[in-house]
């Protein structure tokens, strides 16, 4: 056999080796999308929480602790708690959540609500339930 024949005889092979091969997947980016990640409460986290932020250590979380509760994440700015630099590491991964305003917090899903206290002789009584002394 010639020497360009047997180049040629594993190019072809080569060459269909390569067609039939499974596709390569594309790489993944490590980081997650903003809205896939969770944004860390600065009304409610713990000051472990807040100082594994970037830009945020221990007299920061500190601050951010007792300047509670935040209005809206951006008055960590405009109060100087923290620079402009740090604020744009940090504005992406933060969020300022608001208590219900009436100050009793929201019941878990599921749980039982209590009936309102009714008045004299407003609710008749189930026949059924034993009778109050």
């Amino acid at each position: 056999m010639s020497m360009q024949r047997i180049f040629a005889t594993v190019l072809l092979a080569a060459a269909a080796h390569l067609a039939c091969a499974a596709p390569v997947p594309a790489k993944t980016t490590a980081a997650a999308p903003a809205a896939e990640q969770t944004l860390l409460d600065i009304n409610s986290a713990s000051r472990d929480d807040l100082i594994k932020q970037p830009a945020i250590g221990l007299a920061i979380a500190d601050k951010i602790i007792a300047g509670r509760p935040w209005g809206a994440k951006n008055e960590l700015l405009t109060k100087k708690v923290l620079t402009k630099a740090a604020y744009d590491q940090v504005s992406k991964l933060i969020i300022a959540k608001q208590a219900p305003k009436n100050g009793a917090a929201k019941p878990a899903a599921g749980a039982a609500m209590k009936p309102a206290a009714a008045t004299k002789g407003a609710m008749k009584s189930d026949p059924k339930s034993p009778a109050k002394p």
